[in-house]
């Protein structure tokens, strides 16, 4: 563990950080042959649900290049767009569409960031805060289901994806519905969005161009929860759906274009599964050191009650994920703190929320920020420019994890009323 922490220090990439240490270790502290290493690699993303990775994000980036993402903008403006602040909130209403499909937050905030960033400024929003209203609302790409790390926090803790994917909701729509609601405040009193109204499709049009796209999230998130197929399937529909929708309905999916679009998605793959890969390596490492059982006789001796278990969990993992990729988080943590977790009597589809929902607050803050970092590219501002835009929407999301955290029924409501 220590050499993970010193590597990652020093700034060397996650997923070598991990497979390094994992191989320092068993060449200094055990007798087992270096073969394991390839062997734990392998059966790490030796999954079937792992396909859905890949496939996801070839969805989102497919989306993208085929208007797609271009006209679930236009209808969200359409809706949201008439009043003050309208333009912001409506970059919070295409993000939780868009997330519906895509599954990804770094997704979300290029494909739609690369539309509304330009849009607000040009209708008079501050550069740094149309970047930070982008940046905060692609985390709703994580939380509103089909969410890879909800994905990779299934396939670690042997827990139903189905369920995960449910749960997901209530908190999606919970951090939504707050970013909007402070945006339509904030706007007012900052100034911003008095011109949102101009430009805008009329409601009915818009809605009529986006029908494709609005179709695709109930088909794929639809089909999963009637039960006509698996997230993983649902995958290999989304991909198929997006392709003809933007070659054929759109007609703007080009042969370049879907070039681009996979060797995009082939580099963002290759980085995932990595991490995947070491991670699954790292984690049995730490199995065979008893570190599992000295964490949870330690959490059980220091915390003596489920509400403050839970606030350090919020704490450890907030601060987990200013430093480790999201995914590799997930795959060494989610193993050892499950447990602990169920044994405080927390349900472990509820925890995976807290556990997601955490992280990914790491997406928008330094130095990992891969969110931030993205809207920072999209915008093309210094990362010190954003940051201070940033604190009001990011003390709105550390709201809604606190509620997320000590309200169950946010989480499990809907999962307890279909199963």
């Amino acid at each position: 563990m220590l050499t993970l922490i010193v590597l990652i220090a020093l700034g060397v990439p996650v997923a070598i950080s991990l497979a390094l240490a994992s191989i320092i270790g068993i060449e200094a502290f055990t007798r087992l042959p270096l073969i394991l290493v390839a062997q734990r690699m392998l059966t790490g993303i030796d999954s079937f649900p792992l396909m859905a990775v890949p496939l996801f994000i070839l969805a989102g980036n497919l989306m993208a290049a085929g208007g797609i993402s271009r006209r679930l903008v236009d209808f969200a403006r359409a809706l949201v767009g008439g009043i003050q602040g309208g333009l912001a909130a409506s970059c919070v209403v295409t993000c939780m569409i868009f997330a519906a499909v895509s599954g990804s937050s770094v997704a979300t905030t290029f494909a739609i960031g690369a539309i509304l960033i330009p849009a607000m400024v040009q209708h008079g929003y501050p550069a740094p805060t149309a970047a930070a209203v982008q940046a905060a609302s692609a985390e709703l790409g994580v939380l509103i289901p089909p969410s890879i790390p909800l994905i990779l926090y299934g396939v670690a803790t042997d827990t139903s994806i189905g369920q995960l994917f449910i749960a997901g909701f209530g908190p999606g729509i919970l951090v939504a519905g707050s970013l909007i609601g402070f945006l339509l405040v904030y706007c007012r009193v900052k100034g911003y969005g008095n011109e949102d109204g101009a430009e805008r499709e009329a409601l009915g049009p818009a809605a009529v161009g986006a029908s494709a796209a609005l179709i695709m999230p109930v088909i794929v998130v639809g089909g999963i929860y009637a039960g006509v197929f698996t997230p993983t399937e649902a995958s290999g529909i989304a991909v198929f759906y997006s392709l003809v929708v933007g070659a054929f309905v759109y007609r703007e999916l080009t042969w370049p274009k879907l070039r681009d679009v996979l060797r995009e998605t082939a580099i963002a793959t290759a980085v995932v599964m990595l991490i995947i890969a070491a991670a699954s390596l790292f984690s049995f490492l730490l199995s065979r050191t008893g570190l599992p059982a000295m964490a949870t006789t330690w959490v059980e001796a220091t915390f003596t009650s489920r509400f403050t278990f839970l606030l350090a969990v919020n704490a450890f993992l907030f601060l987990v994920g200013m430093f480790i990729e999201t995914a590799a988080a997930i795959l060494v943590l989610a193993p050892i703190l499950v447990p602990i977790a169920i044994g405080f009597g927390v349900d472990p589809v509820h925890f995976g929320l807290i556990m997601v929902i955490n992280l990914a607050m790491g997406m928008i803050t330094p130095p990992v920020g891969v969110n931030l970092f993205a809207a920072c590219a999209v915008a093309r501002l210094p990362i010190e420019r954003i940051v201070p835009a940033l604190l009001p929407f990011f003390a709105v999301i550390v709201a809604c994890v606190m509620a997320v955290t000590y309200l169950p029924w946010i989480s499990l409501g809907l999962r307890d009323l279909l199963y």
